[in-house]
């Protein structure tokens, strides 16, 4: 087996990215502080086709020189807004017909192993604070909680590491 080069991978180029169907999905940080966290939002959301991403409250925005480091170039393929209120976001968003998640563990939240995305739906998908989750007025807000199963004796994973998880799973499941 030999690895392939990056001249090998045929990937988009921002044009092409920028041009594609997308997964139907966004992406919503909600006041996330670390900087390379972000960035690798942007990464991620660009590996898996996201629609866009909404950087809410105190989640900073690019360009911005900390966030660049761990996007690499993302920025300018993902589509990305800020907005201030991220409650005014979820509300705009309902009434586009998005269906709105939180993911975060909470009362009557629904695993991410038994959650099914029906194909013809939107989602946003919505990843909080690292230290608060997502704010608790926000997860009222949204139409359903989903929660990634977890096994050992840490309550949380890292908001990159659940973005990975979640955009996968939730991106195979709609373009299956």
């Amino acid at each position: 087996m030999r690895k392939l080069k990056n001249t090998e991978l045929e990937r988009l180029t921002i044009e092409g990215f920028k041009a594609i169907t997308k997964t139907p999905l966004i992406v919503v940080l909600d006041n996330i502080r670390s900087l390379n966290n972000i960035g690798s939002v942007f990464r991620t959301s660009d590996a898996f086709l996201i629609e866009k991403i909404y950087l809410c409250g105190i989640t900073a925005t690019p360009p911005n020189r900390e966030i660049h480091k761990t996007a690499l170039g993302a920025t300018a393929s993902v589509d990305w807004e800020y907005v201030e209120n991220t409650i005014d976001l979820v509300e705009k968003l309902k009434a586009e017909n998005i269906n709105v998640l939180a993911i975060e563990q909470a009362e009557n939240s629904t695993k991410l192993d038994t959650f099914f995305p029906e194909k013809d739906q939107k989602y946003a998908v919505i990843f909080g604070n690292e230290v608060k989750g997502v704010h608790q007025k926000v997860v009222n807000a949204c139409d359903l909680c989903i929660e990634i199963p977890q096994l050992g004796t840490k309550h949380s994973l890292n908001i990159s590491v659940s973005v990975g998880i979640v955009l996968w799973d939730v991106s195979v499941k709609l373009n299956s």
